[in-house]
């Protein structure tokens, strides 16, 4: 299968896993044109029979995808109608990864939020570069919540009490903490971390591949309500785009250094900076 047409990422296949490279921009913007190539990438990974394991990481050794566009988001109509039987686009998108008859993994080296988390989330499994990786939903700090699967995925994986501390705080969480949270697998040293998932990966495709399919199908299936779920967090995230101060919390994020290098660098403080009374 051809995947020379992406332009934000770059995809590499041999030996049954297929690599995939984000490179998009100063800090990996999930943008417009992301979103497209990543959406067009996970269907047609899910179907390449030569493909047995799919790692996603990042080019850029600051930012895995720092988040969804705001830019974007802002651009959303809030009255626009919303399926209640049907997956939104970037669920469907997020859905190939948690659900295609093959492993997936994200390798976190640097800053991740918003959608780039929710994707991170969706993967099979999750290894983060220990002093480096950073992890943060921002969301309602811009008047939203994390509508890409974030409210769906975490309190499965890290319980009710510590997801909701990640969401309504919108505060960074270390790659340390994750892992003692159960948000990622491991942390690991920059010694250790990529020799580690790729004789994983090696391993995983060797092995046959119906056993490997049989047995995460059967994983998946301790996975429950979660299309449901995932369509009651678009119709609430569809519901705070005309809240009251959404616009404006969005708006002032772009102003004062969100989707740039150092305003994202610097995420969490950014987040609870943006409703502060000004003098």
């Amino acid at each position: 299968m051809d995947y020379s047409q992406c332009k934000s990422v770059r995809v590499a296949v041999g030996d049954g896993i297929a690599r995939v490279t984000i490179d998009n921009g100063p800090i990996n913007l999930f943008d417009r044109q992301m979103f497209i190539e990543m959406s067009q990438l996970a269907a047609a990974l899910a179907q390449d029979d030569a493909v047995h394991v799919v790692i996603l990481h990042s080019a850029n050794p600051d930012f895995f995808i720092a988040h969804f566009d705001v830019g974007q988001i802002l651009q959303y109509a809030p009255d626009r109608a919303v399926s209640t039987t049907e997956l939104k686009p970037f669920h469907v998108m997020c859905e190939h990864f948690r659900t295609m008859p093959k492993a997936t993994i994200a390798v976190i080296e640097g800053r991740v939020g918003g959608g780039g988390s929710e994707l991170a989330l969706s993967c099979d499994m999750r290894f983060a570069l220990r002093g480096k990786a950073v992890f943060n939903q921002p969301e309602v700090a811009l008047g939203i919540l994390p509508g890409g699967s974030g409210t769906v995925r975490l309190p499965r994986l890290i319980g009710r009490s510590r997801a909701l501390e990640v969401v309504l705080g919108c505060d960074d969480v270390d790659a340390e903490l994750a892992e003692r949270w159960g948000w990622v697998n491991r942390a690991m040293s920059e010694d250790t971390l990529w020799p580690h998932v790729n004789r994983l990966a090696a391993r995983i495709a060797s092995f046959p591949r119906h056993a490997v399919i049989a047995a995460k199908a059967s994983v998946l299936h301790a996975d429950k309500a979660v299309v449901e779920d995932l369509i009651a967090e678009g119709i609430l995230f569809q519901g705070t785009l005309g809240g009251e101060g959404t616009h404006a919390a969005m708006e002032r994020f772009m102003s004062t250094g969100g989707q740039t290098h150092a305003g994202e660098s610097r995420l969490g403080e950014l987040a609870g900076e943006l409703h502060r009374p000004t003098r």
